[in-house]
């Protein structure tokens, strides 16, 4: 079975078959009708095709070959197909890889479980999805630009065989389409374009499809994923991922702006700034962290079926950005290990859904298992590539876990299937760590009675610690600054209200809170820089420098305010206040950008 195929099958009669051992030319198969979808909605390319495939040959036949285009054929990450119409069959269908001789491509054979007799047509459905086949065009843009992608493929369904009618419908992201192939006069309506019908197609027809469109979906990538399951037989599965994730979409050209991010709805439309996992419906005990730490801006919601985690990175990803997360959680053994005497199975997920179709480029499965089992099998819905086993040392081993590695390559939510270990584990062996944990209590009392009694002081390190304590206040400046900020966007919205409503009254009292609490967060802050310089920090001078970049921005705001009011009054046109306004807002903006860089090189 092909790696990149799992089993599939709502109804269908279809048989793995070996490689390919006779002539195409002679099985007198023609494809009737082909409806073709190709769906470009997404970072993915997802290709549907509905064939009614007829045996116009002078016998029954028992295979057909599906056949993949062999300019997106590197970049299959699924396929699969079933019979359509035979409800009572829930068999599943495979297929195997095969090649057929002077014809470039992948070609899949699937060997039919009751004949088609000469004359009869069978309805098939067939499912392809791509990976990395979108290609950002321009390569690179600004946080301002939208994102422009180009797809490439083939007009006509590459089949060997001949084809009388066939028609595709094309589903992209949004409206805009910069060009497009126009190949037999296709029709475009909204974000769909139609082609066909085309009549009388050769067999291995290629022409060219190109299509230029908008596309703003998350272009997100696992790099990679390291799923490690830890099975105890006390109760508990341990699932931890460390996943490597990255915007594959067109590169971020320019500066980041982190104030037009905030303020504009469509500043930066194509970055990322949250997606959802999802995780079993018993998982509890969840945890979302990177290398500093816990990430508090994660949210987690418990349905009914699943628990739902919002993901968000400790910044928007933008093209060529990239994070470095780790989530993990922790299930109830009985929910998926079954025994029978000394004869376990665990029934668990290959890999979770971590977000909307996604896609990993390598994922590594790590399957630790009590220490003493033996005998190990897994059985897999696809094919996998085996590591050797390792062994997996903690508290209370002595001969250590056995570790059970898989890697594989290119996987899309198709994946997302069960995979089973089998074991044996004589449950004797239970009672080991109970009679270490007693052993370790022996030790530790009187590590302790040594410890009391003997002097084991140890030399703290001062130069660390103040490090510490300057990383710590520096946080709390940085939170305090962007709290300061976010009032004058307040006072802006305060400002524009006054406009409409030329209620003085909320206009004075918007000013009146932007002082009290301007007052309160900037005494704040110095308090902090007399910290910072009192632990020698150079930081205290930054923070210094921002203090005054901070009052030129307030008085900006105040300018700003009392233009307003003039306005209201009439003592200024509506022309000078605007030309007024735009000037004032240029400068703040140049304040907010050299404050930020302040901000990033604290």
């Amino acid at each position: 079975m092909n790696p990149k195929l799992p089993l599939l099958g709502i109804s269908a009669c279809l048989v793995l078959l070996s490689a390919l051992s006779s002539r195409v030319s002679a099985d007198g198969l023609v494809n009737e009708e082909v409806r073709r979808t190709v769906d470009l909605s997404t970072h993915l390319a997802k290709i549907t095709a509905e064939i009614v495939l007829s045996n116009q040959g002078p016998g029954a036949v028992q295979s057909f070959i599906l056949a993949v285009d062999p300019e997106l054929a590197p970049h299959l990450a699924y396929i699969g197909a079933l019979v359509k119409g035979d409800e009572e069959d829930d068999g599943s269908l495979k297929l195997q890889q095969t090649t057929i001789q002077g014809h470039s491509g992948e070609f899949y054979k699937v060997h039919l479980a009751s004949s088609l007799a000469a004359g009869a047509q069978l309805k098939v459905k067939v499912e392809m999805t791509f990976s990395h086949v979108l290609k950002p065009f321009p390569t690179h843009i600004t946080q301002a630009e939208r994102q422009l992608v180009v797809f490439q493929g083939n007009h006509y369904l590459y089949s060997p065989y001949p084809t009388r009618s066939q028609t595709t419908r094309v589903r992209l992201a949004s409206k805009t389409v910069e060009s497009y192939t126009k190949l037999g006069n296709p029709s475009k309506s909204d974000e769909v374009i139609e082609y066909g019908p085309f009549r009388d197609v050769a067999p291995f027809s290629e022409d060219t499809m190109k299509i230029h469109y908008e596309n703003n979906t998350p272009f997100l990538t696992i790099s990679s994923i390291t799923r490690t399951i830890e099975v105890s037989h006390w109760g508990n599965i341990a699932v931890e991922e460390t996943i490597d994730l990255r915007h594959t979409g067109a590169v971020l050209k320019g500066p980041f702006s982190r104030y037009d991010y905030q303020r504009q709805s469509d500043s930066g439309i194509s970055s990322v700034k949250s997606f959802k996992t999802i995780l079993p419906a018993s998982a509890q005990d969840v945890y979302y962290r990177d290398e500093i730490g816990n990430i508090s801006t994660s949210h987690l919601q418990v349905l009914d079926d699943s628990v739902e985690v919002e993901v968000r990175p400790r910044f928007p990803l933008f093209g060529g950005w990239k994070t470095h997360y780790i989530i993990g959680y922790n299930l109830p053994s009985y929910e998926y290990l079954y025994t029978l005497g000394d004869q376990y199975a665990l029934k668990m997920r290959l890999v979770d859904h971590v977000y909307d179709d996604q896609v990993i480029d390598s994922l590594t499965v790590k399957i630790i298992l009590p220490e003493g089992a033996r005998h190990i099998n897994m059985d897999t819905p696809y094919n996998i590539d085996r590591m050797p086993n390792q062994l997996h040392y903690t508290y209370l081993d002595t001969f250590g876990r056995p570790v059970l590695v898989a890697t594989k390559n290119n996987l899309v939510e198709q994946h997302i299937q069960d995979v089973v270990v089998h074991y044996n584990f004589n449950k004797i062996l239970m009672l080991q760590e109970p009679l270490l944990v007693v052993g370790a209590f022996y030790i530790l009392f009187f590590t302790v009675i040594i410890y009391v009694r003997l002097d084991f002081a140890i030399t703290k390190d001062p130069a660390a610690e103040v490090r510490m304590k300057v990383a710590s206040i520096t946080e709390q400046v940085l939170t305090l600054v962007n709290k300061r900020l976010g009032l004058y966007r307040h006072m802006d919205e305060v400002v524009n209200r006054y406009k409409q409503s030329r209620d003085t009254g909320a206009l004075n009292s918007g000013r009146k809170t932007l002082e009290a609490d301007h007052r309160t967060l900037t005494n704040e802050i110095s308090s902090l820089q007399a910290r910072l310089k009192a632990e020698g920090s150079d930081l205290a001078d930054k923070v210094g420098e921002v203090q005054k970049l901070d009052g030129q921005v307030k008085e900006l705001v105040c300018r700003s305010c009392q233009e307003a009011e003039r306005l209201v009054a009439g003592k200024v046109k509506k022309e000078a206040y605007i030309e007024s306004e735009k000037n004032l807002t240029s400068k703040r903006q140049e304040l907010v950008s050299r404050i930020d860089s302040l901000l990033d090189a604290l």
